[in-house]
This record gives C-alpha cells, sequence and structure tokens, in this order.
C-alpha cells in the first residue's frame, strides 16, 4: 500500500483519521500503551499518506473502520433509566436533559475518539452514574450548579491518574440531583 502512495501529502483529517484507528486498536488491546503512543507521535507528526499507512499495516482492516462519534448526544427522558454501556463510541458533547431518571455513562469499554467530553446538564430529581476503571477518566465539575444536589467521586486506587485518556467536563445545573462517579463493580462469580 505504501508503495502506491509515496508522494501524496497527508491532511489533517487522513492523520485524524489514522490516530481514531490506533486509539481503537488500542482499546481494543492489538496495541499497547507504548506501541501507542509511539504510533500517535509518528502520525502527527507525518508528511506523506505512505507514512500514516505505514503505521497501520499490522491491524486487521476492521480496525480502519473508526466509527464516527456523533458530535452531540441528547439524553431528554422523563422517568425510568437510560444506559450507555459496553463498547458504544463516545461523542464530543452530551446534552442531559432528564427528569426524575438515572442516566449511567459507563466507559470500561467505550470506544474514545475524543480527550474532551462536555456534559452539559440540567438534571432535576435523578442521578448521572458515571463508571470507569481507575485512571481512564478525570472529572471537572467547577462549572457545575448544584442546587440541593451533590458530587460524588469514588476510586478503588490503581491506573494513572495524572494521564486520563478522557476529560469529562460536567457544566450547567443539577436541582436535587446528584453526580457519582465509581469503578466497575467486581464481579464474584465468573460467567
Amino acid at each position: 500500500m505504501s508503495r502506491d502512495l509515496p508522494a501524496l501529502r497527508a491532511s489533517h483529517q487522513d492523520r485524524d483519521r489514522i490516530v481514531e484507528t490506533l486509539q481503537v486498536a488500542a482499546a481494543d488491546g492489538r496495541l499497547t500503551p507504548e506501541e501507542l503512543e509511539a504510533r500517535l507521535e509518528s502520525a502527527l507528526s507525518a508528511r506523506t499518506l505512505a507514512e500514516l499507512a505505514e503505521l497501520t499495516t499490522d491491524l486487521p482492516s476492521f480496525a480502519s473502520a473508526v466509527p464516527t462519534p456523533k458530535d452531540v448526544l441528547v439524553i431528554d427522558q422523563r422517568g425510568g433509566k437510560y444506559t450507555r454501556a459496553g463498547r458504544w463510541v463516545v461523542p464530543r458533547h452530551i446534552e442531559l436533559r432528564p427528569k426524575h431518571c438515572t442516566v449511567v455513562l459507563d466507559f470500561t469499554e467505550a470506544v474514545i475518539t475524543a480527550d474532551t467530553l462536555l456534559i452539559d446538564a440540567a438534571l432535576r430529581h435523578g442521578k448521572l452514574l458515571i463508571i470507569s476503571p481507575p485512571g481512564l477518566v478525570t472529572l471537572d465539575t467547577d462549572d457545575l450548579t448544584l442546587v440541593f444536589s451533590k458530587v460524588k467521586q469514588r476510586s478503588n486506587g490503581g491506573g494513572d491518574a495524572t494521564s486520563p485518556r478522557l476529560r469529562i467536563e460536567i457544566t450547567g445545573t443539577l436541582k436535587h440531583a446528584s453526580v457519582v462517579a465509581r469503578p466497575p463493580r467486581r464481579r464474584l462469580f465468573a460467567t
């Protein structure tokens, strides 16, 4: 493949596509953190399409079919429970508008394609539960207004909290609501 594209210059969009492909491959366990870091550095400094193509030649072809995240996910549910878990593509922005509802965002197996997620919250009489392995995400709630509400972050230790893969910025207002961030529960029995 690299011989077909020796001198064609790479665009920012070409580099971004390869970066997303590498991040998905790392999330699937196909690249170690060290390999990911080295390849990301090479992708961001690549000048030609051939240089970019070399970074994914040992990855399966389906790894290059990177799912495209939505720009905005709107959650506007009344009552009950809304859950995003398993392998889901994390958008860049979530508008959170539920009432009398628990919203669960489980990042354990999520495909993270950006380094920041903005959550604009207008949560009333409900709960936002963020589930994440230690060191994967960090929360910024400095611009969140709390009215008879609370934010609670639980940790079980471990992970590298100094370099999380995803920064979640939560802004807006919580009224009679809560935000809880915790690690996944441990399974007692293998299934």
